[in-house]
């Protein structure tokens, strides 16, 4: 039966079956994305990796635009296939990925007219300028191959191809990985190697995905012919995909404000920081995965009105992401020292940089939470939920909290601030879950008894 891994398959299995495949893509982007930052440290230069650091945003910022037609759209199509509506699913599939295409184009075009302002504004200095438009130029040239591959990647899942995600996502990792070295070391290209190797990798995962929507998918589709879509349902995926893009905006903007706090400390403050933040993405990545890699499942079951299941479903997520992140938070504080070491053998940086990893993972488990709850709000086309827990981790809440933990704690504050923004949000995340999802779910749950 087509769709048993939705509906019958036992929990424990169809989640693992979904998250697993999408966990170990992520494992696979940590380590590419450790192989560029080992590449870059190797060189020596402080001011090189500080300048990759203060550009590292604008990457994160074009996973968020594929966020807006990835994660928005394969939410809208989880749900459609679920109450069986499987044409106006592949409609919506092919605006998706014509529309992260265009997206790409419009990003390319506009920064790099305003390249100098935004590096600027980003933090870069006379030091670290060099460095930073380097890696800022190409990564920008490649914006469309870039958003692009985190559009597919994301609705193959609706249709239970996780493989075929992961499959991509590592072509991508390993073709990066291999020209790192080529690009940054041999060509001496330094941090414009790094972003070229990105894009060259990206490139790989989009034909990748092309090939296979067009010769193993039967309800997606890239075929524009007859194509058209209601304003309605553009409306419906950008409501869930521009929080969902939010949440990765936010990350660009939390990143850069981070950096310009630790500014006025060195830039070897800056360049500990963004070791660190690649080190953090062990546990980050890995609890993204587990908690974004069952959406088709929460997605499905939703839009079936299995709220029973979906109940058993979201029980398993937080109790398996809680567990996990706690896990993950103890192991990378005692390895702190060794994991800088690995990037920098410069003492100073590891010095600087143990007690930055360790004040990361305090919020780990904390961050487990908002993670599965976004998820959850983005599955269910819940957008209000969805947008208030995009701005607020390390966005608004989190600005709030760096403001004052530096003024209060000076460079301790900036140290804090995440883990205090973690906490605040997960708060938030519990009451918004009971309002929107536990509360109507156990409402209708007591309806279909009672019809009994």
């Amino acid at each position: 039966m087509e769709n048993e891994l939705f509906e019958k398959t036992p929990v424990p299995k169809a989640y693992f079956t979904f998250a697993l495949p999408v966990v170990f893509s992520m494992v696979v982007s940590l380590v590419y994305n450790m192989v560029d930052t080992y590449f870059i440290a190797q060189t020596g230069n402080t001011n090189l990796v500080a300048g990759v650091s203060l550009s590292a945003p604008v990457f994160t910022l074009m996973i968020a635009l594929g966020d807006i037609f990835g994660l928005g759209g394969s939410s809208v199509i989880s749900r459609l296939f679920g109450e069986k509506k499987d044409e106006d699913g592949k409609r919506l599939s092919v605006f998706c990925f014509y529309a992260a295409i265009l997206c790409g184009i419009v990003v390319t075009i506009v920064m790099m007219l305003l390249r100098e302002p935004i590096l600027y504004l980003l933090g870069a200095d006379q030091d670290t300028i060099s460095y930073a438009s380097g890696y800022f130029t190409y990564i920008v040239l490649g914006a469309p191959f870039i958003i692009l591959s985190f559009t597919p990647s994301n609705l193959l899942r609706t249709e239970g191809f996780a493989t075929a995600t992961m499959t991509g996502n590592i072509l991508g990792a390993v073709v990066n990985m291999i020209l790192d070295p080529v690009f940054i070391s041999i060509l001496g290209l330094g941090a414009a190697g790094a972003a070229i190797a990105t894009v060259i990798g990206n490139i790989f995962a989009d034909l990748f995905y092309v090939w296979f929507l067009l010769k193993k998918s039967r309800r997606l589709s890239i075929n524009p012919s007859g194509f058209h879509i209601h304003f309605v349902e553009v409306g419906q995926i950008l409501a869930i995909g521009i929080p969902a893009s939010i949440t990765n905006l936010m990350q660009s903007i939390g990143i850069a404000l981070t950096n310009r706090s630790l500014l006025p400390y060195g830039n070897d403050r800056v360049a500990a920081m963004g070791i660190v933040m690649k080190v953090n993405l062990i546990a980050v990545l890995i609890l993204v995965g587990f908690a974004f890699g069952a959406q088709p499942l929460v997605g499905y079951n939703y839009g079936a009105k299995n709220y029973a299941r979906l109940k058993e479903i979201l029980r398993f997520c937080y109790e398996f992401e809680c567990g996990a992140a706690a896990v993950l938070a103890g192991v990378l504080s005692l390895a702190a020292p060794a994991m800088i070491r690995l990037f920098m053998q410069d003492a100073s940086i590891i010095e600087i940089g143990v007690p930055m990893l360790r004040m990361q993972q305090m919020g780990m488990v904390f961050t487990a939470v908002v993670l599965v709850t976004t998820c959850t709000f983005q599955s269910a086309g819940k957008a209000v939920g969805a947008f208030l827990l995009s701005v607020s981790r390390q966005g608004v809440v989190f600005a709030a909290v760096l403001f004052i933990a530096s003024k209060a704690f000076a460079y301790q504050g900036v140290l804090m601030a995440q883990a205090v923004s973690d906490l605040l949000t997960a708060v938030m995340a519990v009451i918004l879950l009971h309002i929107l999802i536990r509360k109507p779910v156990s409402i209708s749950l007591q309806k279909g008894e009672d019809t009994k």
